[in-house]
């Protein structure tokens, strides 16, 4: 090899790894899915010209990003959930497949681009997510509002549901979001409290709970929701109590799924809950008071969103006319 093409090849960069905090761990098999989980790989001439769209706008989305098993459903129903804030978290949860490392660049024009996407594909709902964004001052807060004011803009008659990160040590982070009126305000739990060590060490669990409570502090009348994964080691019990821990944050919305395990070095599963034990769950929530309930072993937060939003604002309705 002479000189110049030794230089060349040490110029060329090293892939970077999307998950290097788990490089190092033992990988635990896949369990082989039972028929329940099963989904067909996506064909629809509608979900490559969602994807087409994605690329040409420079957008991500979370469908793609976190492997979501649902995409070719929902993509060949141009339904996408955008995924704000770059591509790179700076958290490392151990379920979640979006990469994990340094930030990128925040993008000053991404606001109107998502804008642009909703309004393109004619969205009567819209689901903005974002990864963590630890390194900025308010966690991506008033990204987010930009945002929902381009939206408002751009597609006025669109309904509009945030899934934001936990905003952890971010004074004034929840308030900027809220005041930018999203029509629900979503975050996860994602699992019981025990597990948080192991499957959102990043994460506390009463500081996610507190930002649920606080947004129906700051405005009543907006939607709040938050949703769980099981498979990972969780027991009935807990989760039950999980939701009246939610309940007791007023949380109007809860959705349930089970967990896939991305990659071999992700968190193992635990088990597959069965869809009888779901419909249990579901029964359960709705016994507790939540006016809107999703359950089933491909249930996701953003999963038939558009629908689960009519219904949830006809039980407020009917809710309203009872108390009269």
């Amino acid at each position: 090899m002479s000189g110049s093409e030794s230089g060349m090849t040490e110029a060329i960069e090293k892939p970077r790894l999307r998950h290097p905090e788990k490089a190092n761990r033992p990988a635990s098999p896949h369990k082989p899915k039972p028929p329940w989980i099963r989904v067909r790989a996506p064909t629809s001439p509608v979900y490559h010209e969602t994807r087409a769209l994605m690329r040409t706008l420079d957008l991500r989305t979370v469908c793609e990003e976190a492997a979501c098993p649902n995409i070719g459903e929902c993509w060949a129903k141009r339904h996408a959930t955008m995924m704000i804030l770059g591509a790179v978290c700076t958290r490392a949860c151990a379920f979640c497949n979006v990469a994990t490392g340094l930030p990128d660049r925040l993008d000053p024009h991404e606001p109107e681009r998502v804008a642009e996407a909703v309004a393109r594909m004619g969205l009567a709902h819209v689901v903005i997510t974002s990864v963590d964004r630890d390194d900025l001052d308010d966690g991506g807060a008033e990204h987010f509002a930009r945002v929902i004011r381009a939206i408002r803009a751009a597609a006025p008659g669109a309904t509009i549901e945030v899934l934001t990160p936990d905003f952890l040590r971010k004074p004034g982070a929840i308030e900027t979001v809220v005041a930018a009126r999203p029509d629900v305000y979503n975050h996860n739990l994602e699992t019981v409290p025990r597990l948080y060590p192991s499957v959102r060490p990043g994460a506390r669990y009463f500081v996610s709970l507190q930002l649920l409570a606080r947004v129906k502090e700051i405005d009543p009348t907006m939607f709040t929701k938050s949703g769980l994964m099981v498979g990972l080691g969780e027991g009935r019990e807990e989760v039950l109590q999980v939701m009246d821990d939610l309940r007791a944050a007023e949380v109007d919305f809860l959705t349930v799924g089970q967990y896939l395990q991305p990659t071999p070095k992700h968190h193992p599963i635990d088990r597959f809950w069965t869809p009888d034990e779901f419909a249990g769950l579901a029964a359960a929530a709705r016994a507790k008071g939540f006016l809107l309930v999703s359950a089933s072993p491909l249930t996701r937060s953003s999963y038939h969103a558009g629908e689960d939003f009519a219904a949830l604002r006809e039980a407020r309705r009917h809710l309203i006319e009872d108390a009269r």
